[in-house]
């Protein structure tokens, strides 16, 4: 897999509906081009750790150009971030509507699957 050293990737769970809905919103914004999305499946060994699949299977990672990583809800205020919206970044980046943002973050990624099937795949 060659990754351009400019752009942030965002590692997601390709088997995911919930997920996939949320990257297809994220191919349409107009900054789409600094974001590579990779479902972690397709994240190839040695690069791939059966610790990292686990961990990329709980939540999103966002790997910043500089090589920062950002999970969970974090990783979802980064994507808000390099998309533009700098005010709602900035807004839900402070104490304590970040901690809220990762409680909801984590509260959706465990049940994501049983939100899938009443939301989107009816």
């Amino acid at each position: 897999m060659d990754i351009p050293k400019k752009k942030a990737i965002l590692i997601w769970d390709g088997e995911c509906a919930l997920c996939r809905k949320g990257i297809e919103w994220v191919e349409k914004q107009k900054k789409t081009k600094a974001i590579l999305p990779v479902p972690y499946q397709e994240v190839p060994s040695p690069l791939m750790t059966p610790l990292l699949t686990r961990q990329y299977q709980r939540s999103v990672q966002l790997i910043l150009p500089a090589g920062r990583m950002l999970s969970g809800g974090g990783a979802v205020l980064g994507v808000l971030s390099i998309l533009g919206w700098k005010k709602s970044y900035t807004i839900i980046s402070l104490l304590p509507l970040s901690f809220i943002v990762e409680i909801v973050y984590r509260l959706i990624s465990r049940n994501r699957w049983i939100i899938a099937k009443t939301l989107i795949e009816r």
